[in-house]
């Protein structure tokens, strides 16, 4: 007689969890299990209670009610402390780096090889270049470098490789691919399936839809703070998750505006030079979506940086409607029609600690404070008009911006600067951490106003979004742009293939 297969191990169990903040309840009664030895998706639109749920996990936050069990005992987690030294490891959406440590001291923070008493420098750095050999992240061979050097993507690939250097009893990943290219992706999803076959139960957050239905065995959505239902992957499809998730159909597909007959240049770069941008010339047109595809490294942010005026240039000229940018700078880009929604919507783009209204009416402080005098009426009428625009879901505009999911608050950040009416908008990573339904919210508007005659300078390390929603595109290596054309000229593949050659 065959024997009968062992049942699951349930490593996790949330039971009943509960947290409110400020009276509005983040969670209300989510259960959730992980068992050893499987990928267990974890859904839901911006908003849903996803972070807040790992937030609990990771020893961040209480819960107000409920209570979290491993290996069958109620087991409270009241510090990060705690969720480490019962196998815990965490990647957050929002990275907790040390920026002035070298890539080597972040790996090993608060675990640092010593030999007589001292750190043991050679050993740790020798230990941190093999991860990297092993986790196939070439980009970081050189792990004496800091991480505030390092561009958006390799910080990932960074907190990625922290979390996987120590041993794991529970791995959760909340959206760890967001900047990486296919290549990281797929050496991180190689190393999550070992991890899986040797019994570590991993929770794994995403958005993209593709990710989950290649490496989940099963999937449970929250919506609203709760848990909706859990489900064996197998038995659901991308438009059945998205229709679950957000409890209605989403396009999952951003749909390039209509393109009207060819508008006038509205943005010329010519020749534009600085250490990280070489020799970049192109024409951007009313009414057009450019979209700049590269890879990690290739210096798309940089461009986007020299054109807004925060990056010098050491050579070249930026014009715009026409007339030319001498002294470019924010002031001058922003005076002349063009914005830039910067990568890092934390660090660059809001002031996390500050409200909503507060970081929706910043832009436009000049217009509703004059000689001291505050224009109450004004200031509210820019909110009002900033948040409405992407029908952002917040408390009250008082509400602290962090409070916010990150599809509302890149919202925020794009929605504010409409006051304005750009002629020129760059989207620098506008969907990253942004679910279905937020994405599809903004790229609505964005198409909407693209139609109206706005240009849009789109970078986006998901060749998805860069194909279906730009009318041109241009391929970005080393610093250069290498080639332009038509959208309809490239699929993924060969675009791909652009993208990587050597030449």
């Amino acid at each position: 007689m065959n024997a009968e297969p062992s049942p699951p191990v349930t490593l996790l169990e949330f039971r009943d969890i509960a947290k409110s903040f400020g009276g509005v309840w983040a969670l209300s009664g989510v259960s959730f299990d992980l068992r050893a030895g499987e990928i267990h998706a974890l859904l839901g639109v911006n908003g849903a209670g996803k972070s807040t749920l790992i937030k609990t996990l990771a020893g961040i936050h209480t819960p107000d009610v409920g209570e979290i069990w491993m290996d069958g005992r109620c087991t409270p987690i009241s510090s990060p402390a705690d969720a480490m030294r019962l196998g815990v490891r965490v990647i957050h959406q929002e990275l907790s780096l040390a920026p002035n440590l070298s890539v080597a001291e972040n790996l090993f923070l608060g675990r640092e090889p010593v030999r007589l008493g001292l750190l043991d420098r050679r050993a740790m750095e020798r230990a941190a270049a093999s991860l990297m050999r092993s986790l196939g992240f070439d980009e970081l061979a050189d792990v004496t470098v800091r991480v505030e050097t390092l561009p958006m993507a390799l910080r990932q690939l960074v907190e990625i490789a922290r979390a996987l250097s120590a041993a794991a009893r529970i791995l959760v990943l909340d959206e760890p691919t967001t900047s990486l290219t296919a290549a990281e992706s797929a050496a991180l999803f190689r190393k999550l399936e070992a991890l899986r076959a040797q019994g570590v139960g991993i929770i794994y957050i995403s958005h993209r839809l593709g990710e989950i239905s290649r490496l989940a065995d099963r999937i449970t959505v929250l919506r609203d703070g709760r848990s909706i239902g859990t489900q064996d992957a197998a038995h659901l499809d991308a438009a059945a998750l998205v229709k679950w998730m957000a409890g209605r159909a989403v396009a999952e597909v951003a749909q390039r505006p209509a393109m009207a007959a060819a508008g006038g240049v509205v943005l010329r770069a010519v020749h534009l030079r600085n250490a990280r941008v070489r020799d970049v010339s192109f024409e951007l047109r009313e009414g057009e979506v450019l979209g700049l595809a590269g890879l990690v490294g290739a210096g798309r942010t940089e461009l986007a940086r020299a054109l807004f005026g925060v990056d010098a240039l050491e050579a070249g000229e930026i014009e715009i409607g026409g007339r030319a940018l001498p002294h470019p700078s924010p002031a001058a880009a922003l005076a002349a029609g063009l914005v830039l929604v910067p990568e890092d919507r934390e660090l660059e783009g809001l002031i996390m600690d500050q409200s909503v209204a507060f970081n929706a009416a910043l832009p436009w402080t000049a217009r509703w404070l004059r000689r001291g005098s505050l224009d109450h009426a004004l200031r509210r009428a820019i909110v009002q008009r900033a948040l409405s625009a992407f029908a952002v879901k917040c408390a009250n505009a008082d509400a602290a911006v962090s409070t916010l999911s990150g599809g509302n608050q890149q919202k925020v950040l794009v929605g504010r600067w409409l006051e304005s009416r750009p002629r020129v908008l760059i989207l620098d990573e506008p969907t990253r951490g942004v679910d279905v339904g937020a994405r599809a919210d903004l790229f609505g508007v964005v198409r909407a106003l693209v139609e109206q005659g706005m240009a849009v300078l789109l970078i986006s390390s998901d060749l998805d979004e860069v194909l279906d929603f730009s009318h041109r595109i241009a391929v970005y290596r080393e610093g250069r742009i290498r080639r332009t054309g038509a959208a309809r000229d490239f699929d993924q593949e060969t675009l791909l293939a652009e993208l990587t050659a050597t030449a």
